[in-house]
């Protein structure tokens, strides 16, 4: 397991409250690293880091909001001055208020998905650099989803917040890797998360998953931490602005 180690490394996850974002802060813990557990609600993250720390592991939580920029300094310069480096950022924060035909979305609605899905974690990114080149390095995971590549219906805003982070993905890359940090997208398929809680209730969904899913199943957000432990590993030091698609075979 040396190849996974991440003793010594301090980890920022944002949107660990739950969901894949709790699975990755757990994953990441157990392989060695210190996890910075940060949501808009902090009982919640507090809740998490409790976990992992009960298994002997360490982790702290902190409020961060990825839509709300002002809230990203604060975090950044605890982790400074706590840690003095940054070496694992994973932007998995995301939203979707709104799922209907596209004609009918509302302003506001557009808005705030495109506030906290790609304006967050961008500057989150932009605002962490400088902390991550300071050490040597590091290693970047944005949360995207194959809605990405692949677009569903009725969250057309959505899936558009997420081609953009996959773009947004190949740019950093192109830009930071070079200098040490590299940066890959995780492309989730259809995960049972609060956020895909809509699209459980529809009616014919196991018949939608019996036709176009190879593993006839919606995902565990546990079965993402193994892709996230690779990319954020030595094991992939020469991987970079990449999108590792992980959704039981979805898109083939």
């Amino acid at each position: 397991m040396a190849r996974f180690d991440l003793t010594g490394k301090v980890a920022l996850v944002a949107g660990a409250s739950r969901g894949i974002g709790e699975a990755v802060a757990h994953g990441l813990a157990e392989h060695g690293a210190t996890v910075i557990c940060t949501s808009r609600k902090l009982e919640a993250c507090e809740k998490v880091a409790d976990d992992i720390r009960a298994k002997g592991l360490k982790a702290e939580a902190m409020t961060l909001h990825l839509g709300e920029i002002d809230t990203h300094d604060d975090v950044l310069a605890a982790i400074e001055k706590a840690h003095g480096r940054l070496d694992i950022l994973i932007n998995n924060g995301a939203t979707n208020p709104y799922f209907g035909p596209a004609h009918e979305t509302p302003v506001k609605a557009y808005d705030k998905t495109f506030e906290v899905n790609l304006k967050g974690p961008f500057y989150l990114t932009s605002k962490a650099m400088p902390l991550m080149l300071k050490d040597g390095g590091g290693s970047v995971v944005n949360v995207a989803s194959i809605d990405g590549i692949q677009p569903g219906e009725n969250r057309v805003a959505y899936g558009m917040t997420k081609a953009a982070l996959i773009n947004m993905t190949k740019g950093f890359a192109k830009e930071y890797s070079h200098k040490g940090v590299r940066v890959n997208a995780l492309l989730p398929g259809f995960t049972d998360t609060k956020l895909a809680s809509g699209l459980k209730s529809i009616p014919g969904m196991q018949d939608y998953m019996d036709n176009n899913l190879s593993i006839k199943r919606m995902a565990q957000p546990e079965e993402m931490v193994g892709a996230v432990l690779f990319m954020v590993s030595d094991s992939a030091s020469y991987f970079t602005g990449q999108g590792m698609v992980v959704d039981g075979g979805s898109v083939i």
